[in-house]
């Protein structure tokens, strides 16, 4: 519900690819459609990869109602055992400023501003007060650390700042010490995840994996911890939802345990509710650099059992033995032991399941953007904001 009924023009501005999938590009779409729901006028701003000739258009996220703009092209930068498709070219910020200004909002709300890409450029072009969220966590940041000096400068353009996570706000912190941070997480569409016709998948007893197959996310632990399942349990079929550098590795396992492993690639973000639907635990074994874990919370609240590293940003969404199950990261035994448990234990699988259920209502999207609405009033009626409601 909009705090005293007022509403409000918000561009939201991502500066990761639109075409190209991410958790911050659903945090972003999502957002966007939730905060039309409530009453206000959305823009949406990203970059997007270039077309390459004869090959088919990459599937974009499209939040209904909401308006979608490409603003930059982005290019794959590797960076710390992940890539990120972001517009580094600053050349872009007087054309974004020229947007802003047509579309004349009310706030800007940019993610991740201290990523060299579009919501920085639109958080230095911005002719409205600024809100940024940050949603990175990593262990630490040489770049980020030396950019210090200039970030504090392009901190003050920050009228609220927002971390999705402690993890997130702890690792701003260390670069930018003192700079105040409020927690607001990632939220869910709980309607999503309730009532889903089970996707169609292969027989066996099913472990769902649903994220990028690259170090970081520690595909190649999960692909160990398999082998070992596959000893005791050879019924077990891991199905896997997702694009990466590590994709290869799976031709690497025995051909038996090889042919228990279904690989759907990159999916549509509407088909993730029925892959959790089908499944019997999820899976996330990240080694690190995770702010929160939205796949954790999306599969909590298909109220399917998860198994999880002990990591910073995991660790605030899962309590371990309550609403899943923690494993030290890069043990691919631990790892194991715990999925194999979960899958012979019908009695706990459904208490965890249940008790994640109830932990996901607590990330519903009405609540979250109740909590951005006082964000947004605030900055609103910072002096010389005298815009009149919508409505």
């Amino acid at each position: 519900m909009n705090l005293d009924a007022d509403a409000w023009r918000v561009a939201l501005v991502c500066p990761y690819a639109w075409d190209a999938p991410g958790g911050v590009q659903v945090h972003v779409a999502e957002l966007a459609e939730h905060l039309r729901r409530a009453g206000h006028e959305v823009l949406v701003l990203a970059p997007r990869l270039p077309t390459v000739p004869g090959e088919p258009a990459r599937p974009a996220l499209r939040p209904l109602g909401v308006e979608v703009e490409h603003a930059g092209r982005a290019c794959p930068i590797a960076y710390r055992g992940t890539v990120a498709p972001i517009a580094p070219s600053p050349v872009a910020i007087a054309r974004l400023g020229a947007r802003l200004r047509r579309f004349d909002p009310d706030v800007v709300h940019v993610h991740e501003p201290f990523v060299p890409s579009t919501a920085m450029w639109a958080a230095i072009a911005s002719p409205a007060p600024v809100v940024a969220t940050f949603h990175a966590a990593l262990d630490r940041s040489g770049l980020l650390e030396a950019a210090a000096p200039l970030l504090r400068l392009l901190a003050r353009r920050l009228a609220a700042r927002i971390a999705v996570s402690r993890a997130a706000a702890e690792f701003v912190g260390r670069a930018l010490p003192g700079l105040p941070v409020e927690i607001v997480p990632n939220g869910i569409d709980l309607d999503r995840f309730t009532g889903v016709v089970p996707e169609s998948l292969p027989p066996g007893r099913r472990i769902v994996w649903v994220h990028r197959l690259d170090p970081q996310k520690g595909f190649r632990v999960m692909l160990a911890a398999l082998e070992r399942i596959h000893e005791l349990m050879p019924e077990v079929r891991l199905i896997v939802a997702g694009d990466g550098p590590d994709r290869g590795a799976v031709d690497e396992l025995p051909g038996p345990v090889r042919e228990r492993v279904t690989m759907l690639g990159t999916v549509d973000h509407r088909r993730v509710p029925r892959l959790f639907a089908a499944a019997e635990v999820a899976v996330a074994a990240a080694i690190g650099q995770e702010s929160f874990g939205i796949t954790l919370v999306e599969a909590m609240a298909s109220a399917v059992p998860v198994v999880a590293t002990d990591i910073d940003g995991y660790r605030e969404v899962v309590r371990d033995g309550v609403d899943g199950i923690l494993v030290p990261p890069n043990d691919p035994d631990e790892l194991a032991a715990a999925i194999v448990r979960l899958l012979r234990d019908h009695g706990a699988a459904l208490s965890l399941a249940a008790a994640a259920r109830e932990r996901a209502t607590g990330y519903a999207w009405p609540r979250i953007v109740g909590r951005l609405e006082r964000i947004y009033a605030d900055v609103v009626r910072l002096p010389g904001r005298d815009r009149p409601s919508l409505r």
